[in-house]
């Protein structure tokens, strides 16, 4: 072919019987000596996502191991509730079960987050994100991987992907929790209800994101609507099913901006409990 993208014109194995070509120059594939094609700046977005989850991670790694300034009345931190080690600060109502007792001697958060955490990591929009951010598998569409073989997810340790549904479960425990850590923040600081300050409206916007992300979930969509034949006799599930599959459509920007709400709230309940800034009180 005068175009010089026959499939058989490929290089051959290299003298001395070494490893053929694989991957984008395998055997099967066209004779184009450019690993891609494009000319836009394809990097620009996985260069983002990896900026933006290691951000994330950086901070929530120091906020996790910090273990104090994570409580100041009535607001808790979402990284260390349900408090469930004896060390935790005794939280007036809150969620503070010593499950873990005197010989716990690290952060109290360290217990809980593994849940939220395991739950956005085998998120499948996540997997997208860090999978291109990091590990370039592939970094962009139409842009080869560096790798010459391909497993997916077939092979340990990103088999354990599909344990997602079961985290889903625990994210709804979770998310639960948060709530009611939310309806505690409508108290003052000696635990008097009527009140609500600035702390009150940054954790209300944490938990309504939390919950949208969440019930957006893939799992979340198949288990409302899953194995349903006929729409017309599950009246409920099916309306049900359409609102999930409108925020699933959202999944992407729900994530996003639910985990940038929970570091927004952790700092904020940490400026606070650290004496860095005084909560404004609207009444």
């Amino acid at each position: 072919m005068a175009t010089g993208t026959d499939p058989q014109a490929t290089t051959p194995a290299p003298a001395g019987g070494g490893t053929a070509p694989h991957g984008v120059h395998g055997a099967s594939r066209a004779a184009i000596p450019a690993r891609h094609l494009r000319s836009d700046r394809w990097w620009l977005s996985p260069a983002i996502t990896a900026a933006g989850l290691f951000a994330f991670i950086v901070y929530s790694t120091w906020r996790a191991f910090a273990g104090d300034d994570y409580y100041a009345e009535p607001y808790v931190s979402p990284f260390y509730s349900p408090c469930v080690a004896q060390n935790c600060v005794p939280m007036k109502g809150g969620a503070n079960w010593e499950v873990f007792g005197a010989w716990w001697g690290l952060s109290p958060a360290l217990l809980i987050l593994i849940f939220p955490l395991g739950f956005r990591l085998t998120c499948y929009y996540y997997r997208k994100a860090y999978y291109r951010g990091f590990w370039a598998s592939p970094p962009a569409c139409a842009v080869a991987e560096p790798r010459a073989k391909y497993t997916g997810e077939t092979r340990f340790p990103l088999v354990l992907q599909n344990i997602h549904r079961y985290f889903f479960y625990f994210a709804v425990i979770v998310a639960g929790i948060l709530t009611y850590d939310t309806v505690l923040g409508f108290r003052d600081e000696h635990g008097r209800w009527g009140h609500m300050g600035l702390g009150t409206l940054v954790l209300l916007a944490n938990i309504a994101l939390i919950w949208a992300y969440t019930l957006s979930c893939h799992s979340c969509r198949h288990i409302v609507g899953g194995r349903m034949k006929h729409f017309s006799r599950h009246p409920v599930r099916y309306r049900l099913w359409g609102w999930v599959s409108g925020l699933n459509a959202r999944h992407m920007q729900l994530a996003w901006a639910s985990l940038i709400s929970v570091a927004v709230a952790d700092f904020y309940v940490y400026l606070v409990a650290s004496g860095a800034f005084d909560d404004p009180r609207f009444f």
